[in-house]
């Protein structure tokens, strides 16, 4: 089965849709896809569902929805002798599990390809940093489960996966600036800091690459920027880190600058 998250849900098996139309069971689908191969507990699955509300008949009102569920991917496993769809969602002691196989959820190979892009920005491989980091954030076809509805639990799980794509665009960013891609990534930093005007890092990678590219006066226009939403939205200056980048672009500090690999 191959599912995907980091959009629009959706779920395959053998090319069959088994993505449900009703909301709650969508909810379930999307908990269970990403705790793939392991237990969902009923009570967690009620919490999702129902919140604090949960009515009397939930326990059976559950068992119908994993029973739409298993239908769905039994009509698309087609009679297949060798599986069942008792096989691929489970009944366990206390609660229910998505058997999927390795790099069959998005998020899941998403999660890897970060982790990958991580140790090697680590170990000063930043070509292969940027590119490991930029094969995952391509993965992402919109907002986490923009079309499911979403409870407590799955809240928290969007929120950090969310929260993983921000890390890794940051630290992609930073590998390109690393290597030389200032001027390429100007236009991409220039939507960042709109859309996240109070974001002091996408400011300060946006100031570095402008400077880097020619434009020490864009970088000043870019930090006052930010400066003015901080002070009027929050009553805050800038962070100490992002003042002292102000300072050297103001005073032309050759730090800025690209470092020049070693000869020889």
């Amino acid at each position: 089965m191959e599912i995907k998250v980091l959009g629009p849900l959706t779920a395959r098996e053998n090319g069959v849709s088994v993505v449900p139309t009703a909301a709650k069971p969508r909810q379930i689908l999307s908990l269970l896809a990403l705790q793939s191969d392991r237990v969902v507990t009923v009570a967690t699955l009620m919490e999702e569902i129902w919140g604090e509300d949960i009515p009397r008949s939930a326990a059976t009102t559950l068992q119908t929805y994993i029973l739409q569920l298993r239908r769905k991917i039994a009509a698309a496993l087609d009679g297949d002798p060798a599986r069942q769809a008792k096989d691929v969602l489970i009944t366990q002691h206390g609660g229910y599990l998505l058997q999927v196989q390795p790099g069959q959820v998005d998020a899941h190979e998403f999660s890897q390809l970060t982790a990958s892009g991580r140790a090697a920005h680590e170990a000063g491989d930043h070509y292969a940093a940027s590119d490991l980091l930029g094969r995952a954030l391509k993965m992402w076809q919109g907002s986490a489960l923009v079309d499911v509805r979403i409870g407590t639990v799955l809240e928290l799980e969007v929120l950090r996966m969310e929260e993983d794509r921000m890390a890794a665009l940051e630290r992609r960013i930073d590998a390109d600036l690393i290597i030389g891609r200032h001027t390429e990534i100007v236009p991409e930093l220039r939507v960042l800091v709109a859309r996240h005007p109070m974001h002091e890092n996408f400011c300060a990678q946006l100031m570095t690459a402008l400077h880097r590219s020619g434009g020490a006066w864009r970088a000043l226009e870019a930090y006052q920027r930010l400066r003015v939403t901080l002070v009027d939205e929050l009553g805050l200056e800038p962070s100490a880190r992002l003042q002292r980048l102000h300072q050297a672009v103001l005073s032309a500090d050759p730090a800025l600058d690209l470092p020049v690999p070693a000869s020889g």
